[in-house]
């Protein structure tokens, strides 16, 4: 169970660095961006983001 919680941190960081790597200017726009934004807003991103991945979790398995 932890090997496979620590594969899918690496995973997971893998996936977050590929863009910063690709394209440095926009995902500083993105963060600028998203500091602007009020609480609701990055709730439900947050939210939304955690159902879709559940959904394909669920899909894929």
């Amino acid at each position: 169970m932890w090997h496979d919680i620590l594969v899918a941190l690496a995973l997971m960081l893998v996936i977050e660095g590929i863009l910063p790597f690709l394209n440095p200017t926009g995902i500083r726009k993105a963060l600028i961006m998203m500091a602007q934004m009020d609480d609701r807003q990055l709730r439900f991103g947050g939210l939304s983001s955690m159902i879709i991945g559940v959904i394909v979790l669920y899909l894929i398995n």
